[in-house]
């Protein structure tokens, strides 16, 4: 067996983290082959056990001790995965109340769960009122229903505000804060939503602010945190009680695409140290969090699609595969990209096999967006092999769609 990559430095990703065996990559302690009889068709997404869990372990143990650590779910919100999560992290972040459910069932405790959302129903705020968990509200109308549910259920509603700030994360994938956005209460509102709180049976619990996402630049994500304080602090003096709880956001991002360089953590870290030893001056009650969900999930699973056909079109090699874009959406590039870029692919069976040809990844869709891999250097590949696409443990079954064309749904597994 060939020497595993070397171990991820804490808070780093490797693009291929996966060690080989007999030019197979091994995914949970399986080669790639034997894990594939084991589920018993292709296509599907691996999540390796092992992997995700060091790598978060190896993260929280860096982060300063009085920083929470919370799992973004819609990430990758497998019940399974979720399970290995909530024994790992501080906290959920949830968007849904079928995330609710998913993070309850996994045995999550209430009081570390948060649920975010613009649209949220108002069938969802009740679920969420009578769980526990605390609601980052989003509007007044959220407020409304809130209250409207707690007097109903007998039961405090626990109420975070999530804001708008007057800035945004610079750099970012995609931005979610500064401007006009569909997220949050506008900062300049806040001060007029937190002096009506006050008059109304709820738990103030304090401010979430996430201002993007996908972020490589590690100056762009220590401002945002800086300014997030700075905000909350000012905020602080309309709440109706003390900040017992500040979202910092996330942003943290993966290199996904050739040229990208990892995240350096380390300045990261050294600001969250200052920003929560200011915190703890200007927010004496406020746990602090900040709020992952890629970063922790990505380089840990894997896409695994079997080779169907292999065609020369005038000259330009494709390699048919039994999946595509309707499993994998953010490898195809149209889930946000706006320049097409190549996620890590290889040929899983041949792991250890140098390049011999350029050689595009297709899926089976009736669809020139059915792209998977754009004329990549592979070694030569045949009927039967496995073409994977790696960092693929976030943003990948859930985020794709899945019904387009009516193919079969890859299966999930935690190995």
């Amino acid at each position: 067996m060939n020497a595993p990559n070397p171990p991820l430095v804490p808070g780093t990703v490797s693009t291929n983290p996966f060690p080989v065996e007999n030019g197979e990559l091994v995914v949970g302690g399986l080669p790639l082959s034997r894990l594939a009889a084991r589920l018993g068709s292709t296509p599907f997404f691996a999540y390796d056990r092992d992997l995700i869990s060091a790598h978060v372990r190896a993260l929280r143990s860096v982060l300063p001790a009085d920083i929470d650590l919370h799992y973004a779910m819609k990430a990758n919100p497998m019940p399974a995965l979720v399970q290995t999560m909530v024994g790992l992290v501080d906290g959920l972040d949830l968007a849904s109340a079928g995330e609710m459910k998913v993070a309850l069932d996994a045995g999550a405790d209430p009081e570390e769960l948060s649920f975010a959302g613009p649209g949220k129903r108002p069938a969802e705020l009740w679920q969420a009122v009578a769980a526990g968990v605390t609601i980052n509200l989003e509007s007044p109308r959220e407020l409304e229903a809130i209250v409207a549910a707690g007097n109903a259920l007998g039961v405090k509603p626990r109420v975070a505000v999530r804001v708008n700030p007057d800035f945004e994360l610079k750099a970012s994938g995609m931005k979610m804060a500064g401007g006009p956005k569909q997220f949050g209460v506008d900062a300049e509102q806040v001060p007029e939503l937190l002096a009506s709180m006050g008059r109304l049976p709820i738990e103030f619990r304090g401010f979430h602010v996430y201002s993007g996402s996908q972020n490589l630049k590690a100056e762009a994500i220590c401002e945002a945190q800086v300014k997030t304080l700075d905000l909350a602090v000012r905020l602080a003096e309309s709440a109706p009680g003390p900040v017992r709880m500040l979202n910092l956001g996330g942003g943290f991002g993966v290199p996904y695409f050739p040229g990208d360089r990892p995240l350096e953590l380390l300045p990261i870290l050294e600001n969250l140290r200052i920003i929560a030893a200011d915190a703890h001056k200007r927010l004496p009650e406020a746990k602090l969090v900040i709020e992952l969900g890629r970063y922790l999930v990505a380089h840990g699973g894997i896409y695994v699609m079997r080779i169907v056909d292999r065609k020369v079109s005038r000259g330009q090699v494709f390699l048919v595969t039994d999946g595509g874009l309707n499993h994998h959406l953010a490898a195809s590039g149209n889930f946000g990209q706006v320049i097409r870029k190549n996620y890590p692919v290889l040929i899983g069976n041949r792991a250890d096999t140098p390049p011999e040809e350029e050689a595009s990844i297709v899926g089976p869709l009736c669809t020139p967006l059915d792209i998977l891999g754009d004329r990549v250097k592979l070694p030569r590949a045949e009927v039967g092999d496995f073409a994977c696409v790696l960092l693929s443990g976030a943003y990948g079954y859930t985020s794709s769609p899945l019904q387009f064309l009516s193919h079969p749904h890859p299966l999930e597994a935690l190995v």
